[in-house]
Order: structure tokens, then C-alpha cells, then sequence
């Protein structure tokens, strides 16, 4: 059994199968906190990546939202100036290197036929789906390339995603990672065409989270209470009762706090983290949404002092590199 996450250090991180991952969130009894970055903005920080910002509060997992599987893009957010001035281009395996935690990355399962550019949180001018960031036969065969830890198969604002769209991207990646990369899958977000899990006017909730659970999902991402329109708690904690219980019983949920509340006021983000802790959820994700492609400093660091406590976050703060 893998030491569980919230206590593990890089020395033992480092050397975890995926299977060791998913044991060592279990363990940690609902703890784990998760950060999103966006990589196609600059750092927060100078001279910091912001998956190191999310390291140094707490966190003990982080994704990257906008990352490119060509491995010759550019990407603001990943790049650093060495000690002799030159600009180097990191990518997902340069960035575990440097956190000492779990990376992974956000493949979108977005319809180009659905793309609603007014539902963006961005310019709508932008290119809502892109190849090099979609769960694509070739793309995921590149994750394996890369050594990514975990894939979360979602959609962003606009992007015309729908858990049809999910449930397909999942048994592909399913097909092509099997048991060596983590599988996350749910829809959170974009919900104005199709309501997101979780919401009460939504009536196949169960179905297609068990559609998804079957297609080999390891995760299942569900909206934390508090933050988006028509959630509540109750609602939620029925639905990760409904996965905790399911098939072989050992899927696990990510609850998910983004739509802009990232980077609300710390009483804010406590009552949310307190209602998603009472679902029963084994992850809290904040999401990308405040300044430069990160929550805000303050924010993060309160969803780990509430979840995990003062000792525990400080630890993974000071001796998570040994």
C-alpha cells in the first residue's frame, strides 16, 4: 500500500504507478487538495511557473488547463530563463521534476459542431477547440510519451462539450493508457446547452456517471457546492455516495470549485470547501480562473488549511521536495 498522498514526499511520489496514485488519494481519507493552472498565461510570479505557486501553498496534486500535446509549442505559462539567459520551454515531465507532486493534464472532448463562442469565459474570438489540446487517438498516445501522471476529460466554457462526448473520450483513453495513466472524466463546466452532473435539472445524473465509471473512468469530477447555479450539497453527496458504491467500489470523485469563485474572498471558499468535504468527495480542485491562470494565492492555501488542516499543509509546504 503507497504511502497516502497528503503525507508522501517527492522521493516516494516519484516512483508511484498509477494504481499507487489512486491508492495513496484513497488513503489520504478525503484530503487532497488539487490546483488548476492555464499555461497559455503568463506566470503569476516572476521568475515561478504557477504549478510551483500551487506547490509552495499546499496543494498535493496540480493539472494544466490550455496545454498543447505538440511538443514544439509555446506555451507563456511553462517557461523559464536560465541562469544564462536563455528561454527554456517546459513541458508536463520538466514540470513534475520541479514540483514534487502528481501532474496532469486537461484533454478537452469539445464538439466542434456545438462551439458556442457567447458561453466562453474568454475572447469568443478565440478558437474554442483545438487539436493539439483534445483527447485525440494521437494526443493520448502522446500523454504516455510524456509520463503524465493522470488526463481530466472535460470541456471549457463554449466548447460544446457533452457527456456523450465524455463517455467516447473515456473508453478511448481507456483503450490506449489502460492501468498506466489515471482517467478523470466528468462535466463540471459548460453547462449552458447541456447542464452539468449534478444538477437538479438534470434526471440521468446516476446513468451517466455509471456510463462513465464503465467506460474506465478512475475519477469522476462532479461540481463542488457552493459555486455554480443549483448546486447544493445534499445533491452532490448523493451522487458520491452513488459513485463510492458502484461496480467494483473503487471509483473516486473530484469535486470541482472554479467558474470565476477561485478568486472570491477566503470566507468564500471556506464554506464551499466545508460543504464539499461533508459530500464525501476524495478530491478538491480549485480551478484557474483568478489572476495570470491560477486561483488566488490566498484562496488555495485556505481550501488546504480548511480540508486538510494547518499540520498537514504546512508539511507538504516545507518537506514535500525531500
Amino acid at each position: 500500500m503507497p504511502r497516502r498522498l497528503i503525507s508522501a514526499v517527492n522521493s516516494e511520489i516519484k516512483n508511484f504507478s498509477a494504481i499507487d496514485l489512486k491508492e495513496s488519494i484513497r488513503g489520504s481519507e478525503g484530503r487532497t487538495i488539487l490546483s488548476q493552472n492555464f499555461v497559455a498565461f503568463d506566470p503569476l510570479v516572476q521568475d515561478t511557473i504557477n504549478p510551483e505557486m500551487a506547490n509552495a501553498l499546499g496543494a498535493d496534486m496540480v493539472f494544466l488547463n490550455g496545454y498543447s500535446m505538440d511538443f514544439d509549442s509555446n506555451l507563456p505559462g511553462l517557461q523559464i530563463t536560465t541562469p544564462n539567459g536563455e528561454v527554456k520551454n517546459l513541458r508536463a515531465k520538466d514540470v513534475k521534476e520541479m514540483v514534487h507532486m502528481p501532474v496532469g493534464v486537461y484533454l478537452e472532448c469539445g464538439d466542434t459542431k456545438n462551439v458556442d463562442p457567447s458561453a466562453a469565459s474568454g475572447n469568443p474570438s478565440q478558437i474554442m477547440v483545438r487539436k493539439d489540446r483534445v483527447a485525440s487517438k494521437e494526443n493520448l498516445e502522446k500523454v504516455l510519451k510524456e509520463k503524465i501522471d493522470f488526463i481530466v476529460l472535460g470541456g471549457n466554457p463554449g466548447s460544446g462539450t457533452t457527456l456523450k462526448t465524455i463517455i467516447e473520450a473515456t473508453k478511448d483513453a481507456k483503450e490506449i493508457l489502460g492501468d498506466k495513466v489515471m482517467i478523470w472524466s466528468g462535466k463540471w463546466e459548460d453547462g449552458v446547452h447541456e447542464k452539468v452532473l449534478g444538477d437538479p435539472l438534470r434526471k440521468d445524473n446516476k446513468e451517466k456517471i455509471a456510463d462513465l465509471i464503465d467506460a474506465g473512468a478512475d475519477v469522476i469530477c462532479l461540481p463542488m457546492p457552493g459555486y455554480r447555479q443549483g448546486i447544493d450539497m445534499e445533491s452532490i453527496r448523493n451522487l458520491v455516495t452513488f459513485v463510492h458504491s458502484y461496480g467494483k467500489k473503487d471509483t473516486l470523485v473530484m469535486n470541482f470549485l472554479d467558474g470565476s469563485v477561485e478568486s472570491s474572498d477566503i470566507d468564500t471558499i471556506r464554506q464551499c470547501a466545508l460543504m464539499s468535504k461533508q459530500t464525501g468527495a476524495d478530491i478538491h480542485a480549485i480551478g484557474d480562473a483568478g489572476p495570470h491562470g491560477i486561483a488566488t494565492p490566498e484562496d488555495i492555501y485556505q481550501l488546504c488549511l480548511t480540508i486538510k488542516g494547518r499540520r498537514l499543509t504546512w508539511m507538504k509546504m516545507a518537506a514535500g521536495h525531500r
